[in-house]
């Protein structure tokens, strides 16, 4: 969850480490933002700061506090585990002699044990956290070589970390590790980063570097060098990152939510860009795994949570009636618990925006350990479950730095989409001119997509009339009903308000009795076109709530008329193929979410208690 960047540079001391590392928290803010702050090395000792709250909070203690000139530094922005968010919880942690500060992403597990062990040796530990026991285990390790330190006290953690530790008998040296948690390196000229993801150093360098799971890598400025816990050298794998600094600016949008709903034609046209070969047939390069293998699967399961998790079930209709293959769409965190029926010919599908999903990736080991083939759909390059499945499936959807999840939702039934054509075509379950009408189709979802943004705003002026509501409901039926679910997520997410989503089916046999005089259902309407439409059962349900005193609030398909004296308020969206049109009804509930928001004065990009990537079970 909590953002962590390191930093090195050249050795004459100045303000450019805290600059680099204040510059990356910021961008990594999405990640916690219940504390904040920096360790400096510097030619006299170690200095540190650090402040609860966003920030921001930080940022006016070092103007009111500055911090002398460095040679390294590093930062972190929490999300609270272990310990209340306070200034005495905030990361760095110091040793006791002050010469080694740390920071943490992840939980240690034996973190109890370890403090016992402090604690009858005379240590005084000073916060409520797990993560000082790792300050005081280096200091006791340190005998002159800090990467050495970092591998004894690494073999005895248990759980989830990555630590960065910088000593301050070496000002140009930052060490860290990883284990189940993120970690990615930044190369520069005479200097070189580290970072929970690229985003800590994008506005410095776009080359980056792996690194793989239970490795320390230790950075000068002029130096790269990445040993695994016993000792032994690994040979990295670089890798350039595709979009640059400007892609995670707001570009003039009041929130970053505000501009990734805005990207979203852009992301699902990246994700279908190059997606053919010269005589037009679906070529998935990043899917190396043997077509044989693939054609003699018999069963697909979508692990991942929460929005990922209902793109999965969006794909779900498509790839069950494209490739005739059962598709089982499971939380992750359920997954590996209730001893699923897994086997060599099982493909599980790994769903995750940051490719670093605690829950996702510990599904995806017990999956491979199963025999299964693994596929990941994720949108971050040279993360974790990408590395570890046997195949992935990029969503090049940019950087999506708000907390609550747009961009990467489209991104992801995008690349499900294509996946499942795919599979279509190895198996032989669809024609050739059946898979292109498909194709055809999905390439003018970006254009339809920017009609329904260019026509919002018949929904912000709702969403600001309803800003007071305390309750709303959504409804639909087939993909429709992923698409309720997900709405209701978003103002759960950013609005604090509650929201469900219902299966339209459902209505009668237990939801009904929630309406009440007011209550406002948004439906999701099907076309009144596709082959055995429910579109006028949706419609019924529309009558039977309108009837019980309900506001409705419809998505409908542009020329859908009957649905007019039903609803009080109408929002069109283009018509598509039935099973494409998630893509474009879920973008009316997405602005409706942020506009509430932000209409009750909240956080959108923020939210209390989340972060972007849970990276803890």
């Amino acid at each position: 969850m909590c953002g962590i960047v390191g930093y090195v540079g050249p050795q004459t001391p100045g303000s450019r480490p805290l600059e680099v590392v204040m510059g990356g928290l910021a961008r990594l803010e999405y990640r916690g933002y219940d504390s904040a702050g920096v360790a400096l090395v510097t030619p006299h000792g170690l200095v540190s700061a650090k402040k609860a709250g966003k920030l921001a909070n930080l940022v006016a203690e070092l103007d009111r506090e500055p911090l002398p000139a460095a040679t390294a530094a590093i930062g972190h922005t929490r999300w609270a585990t272990h310990g209340a968010p306070t200034d005495r919880n905030a990361h760095p942690h110091l040793s006791a002699d002050q010469r080694v500060a740390v920071i943490h992403n992840g939980i240690i597990e034996n973190f109890v044990q370890l403090r016992a062990e402090l604690t009858e040796s005379g240590v005084q530990l000073l916060s409520d956290t797990d993560t000082e026991v790792v300050a005081h285990l280096l200091a006791r390790a340190y005998d002159g070589d800090l990467t050495t330190a970092m591998r004894t006290v690494a073999r005895r953690l248990h759980g989830t970390f990555t630590l960065l530790a910088v000593h301050a008998d070496a000002p140009d040296t930052v060490v860290g590790t990883r284990h189940d948690s993120p970690l990615v390196v930044g190369l520069g000229e005479g200097e070189n980063f580290l970072g929970s993801d690229v985003a800590a150093f994008i506005a410095h360098t776009r080359e980056a570097m792996e690194l793989g799971q239970d490795q320390v890598v230790t950075l000068t400025p002029s130096s790269v060098e990445i040993v695994d816990f016993d000792g032994n050298p690994i040979a990295p794998k670089r890798y350039t990152v595709d979009w640059d600094a400007s892609a995670a600016e707001k570009g003039g949008f009041r929130s970053f939510m505000d501009k990734e709903i805005h990207d979203q034609p852009h992301a699902v046209a990246d994700t279908l860009l190059g997606r053919l070969d010269p005589a037009g047939r679906l070529v998935l390069d990043e899917i190396r795994v043997d077509e044989a293998v693939l054609r003699q699967i018999d069963k697909i399961i979508v692990v991942a949570c929460g929005t990922a998790a209902y793109a999965g079930q969006v794909a779900k209709y498509a790839i069950e009636h494209w490739c005739r293959i059962p598709v089982e769409v499971e939380l992750a965190h359920e997954f590996r618990y209730r001893d699923p029926i897994v086997n060599g010919k099982t493909l599980v599908v790994a769903v995750s925006q940051s490719g670093e999903t605690m829950d996702t990736l510990m599904a995806v080991r017990h999956a491979r350990e199963q025999g299964a083939t693994v596929l990941a759909i994720v949108n971050t390059h040279g993360s974790t479950i990408p590395r570890e499945s046997d195949a992935v499936l990029y969503t090049h959807a940019g950087p999506e730095v708000a907390v609550a999840s747009t961009k990467a939702f489209l991104a992801q039934i995008t690349a499900a989409y294509l996946l499942g054509l795919y599979l279509a075509q190895l198996r032989g379950t669809k024609f050739p001119d059946e898979i292109a009408e498909i194709l055809d189709d999905l390439r003018e979802i970006p254009d339809k997509i920017q009609e329904v943004l260019d026509a919002a705003g018949p929904v912000r002026h709702a969403a600001v009339e309803m800003k007071d509501v305390p309750s709303v409901l959504f409804l639909g039926r087939h993909v429709g009903f992923p698409v309720a679910m997900e709405g209701a997520l978003k103002l759960k997410e950013i609005a604090y308000i509650h929201a469900e989503g219902f299966a339209a089916g459902e209505l009668k046999h237990g939801p009904i009795a929630l309406i009440e005089e007011g209550q406002p259902v948004f439906i999701i309407v099907p076309s009144p076109h596709g082959r055995d439409s429910l579109h006028s059962k949706v419609v019924s349900n529309i009558q039977e709530i309108r009837a019980r005193g309900a506001r409705t609030l419809v998505v409908a398909e542009e020329g859908d008329l009957d649905v007019l004296p039903f609803a009080d308020r109408v929002f069109f969206v283009p018509r598509t193929a039935s099973l494409l049109a998630p893509l474009l009804a879920v973008v009316p509930l997405q602005i409706f979410a942020c506009e509430l928001a932000a209409a009750k004065g909240l956080d959108v990009d923020q939210p209390r208690n989340l972060a972007k990537s849970v990276t803890v079970e």
